[in-house]
């Protein structure tokens, strides 16, 4: 990603509507589906600046992976440990078989060949552990904002489930979120590009807008997993390897 989008990351972490509401929807989501043990063993691969630690900190114990050096230090601050630094699809350091849960929240669409991350990521998993993956949807979305995020891919369900099935892996609770919002996104993203705004900034809107839109994203936390939504701006998967 490009500096400025880490350093954008770490200015509003804590306040912009999207990361609040998106870690209540993925804490719900986890209750609800995870059966994770007590005590379990959670790893998150690009961590960023570490805003989802504490919250996947209420599963189990947390170990993270962050390649940004600026936004490792950030997290590693957050943990109170070192983040690692390997890349995908390497994940040099990782002991496999360790973890219950691996988290990769928007990371794969990142990475060149997400078949072999997706790969490498289930060798760090437990007997019986599964993978969370949240993605960006829609190629016909991309814009500025996915160039300065340096992403390879927006996903469908149907490539992302090609992805997983070539990697070995096995799917469950796949479904669209952000769909609340959605036909402002694509309004917004088109408005901007009929006026040749096609703009990247992502901070967050002002005060009182920032609070309707973090009010409406996080009704999504009551469904998400439970009703099918209509098509949002984001997948969410749990997956596992096939037995």
């Amino acid at each position: 990603m490009d500096r400025v989008v880490y350093d954008r990351m770490a200015a509003h972490d804590t306040t912009h509507w999207w990361y609040r509401a998106r870690r209540e929807i993925l804490s719900d989501f986890l209750k609800r589906w995870g059966g994770l043990p007590t005590g379990a063993r959670i790893l998150e691969i690009g961590c960023g600046t570490g805003h989802n630690l504490p919250m996947l900190g209420r599963f189990g114990e947390i170990d993270a992976i962050e390649i940004d050096e600026t936004a490792a230090a950030k997290a590693s601050e957050r943990l109170g440990k070192k983040v690692g630094s390997s890349p995908l699809p390497e994940l040099d350091g990782v002991e496999p078989g360790s973890y219950d849960l691996v988290a990769v929240l928007d990371v794969i669409e990142h990475v060149e060949g997400d078949v072999a991350a997706l790969k490498a990521i289930a060798t760090a998993l437990k007997p019986g552990g599964q993978i969370l993956i949240t993605v960006p949807a829609h190629q016909w979305m991309w814009s500025a904002h996915d160039v300065v995020n340096h992403h390879k891919r927006r996903y469908s369900k149907k490539t992302l489930a090609a992805a997983l099935d070539a990697a070995g892996l096995a799917h469950r609770k796949m479904g669209w979120f952000n769909s609340l919002l959605f036909p402002v996104a694509v309004a917004a993203r088109f408005a901007g590009k009929l006026m040749g705004k096609d703009d990247s900034d992502d901070s967050p809107p002002p005060k009182l807008l920032n609070s309707v839109f973090e009010k409406i994203f996080a009704l999504e936390r009551h469904l998400v997993g439970r009703v099918p939504l209509p098509p949002g701006l984001s997948l969410i998967v749990l997956a596992s390897p096939k037995s």
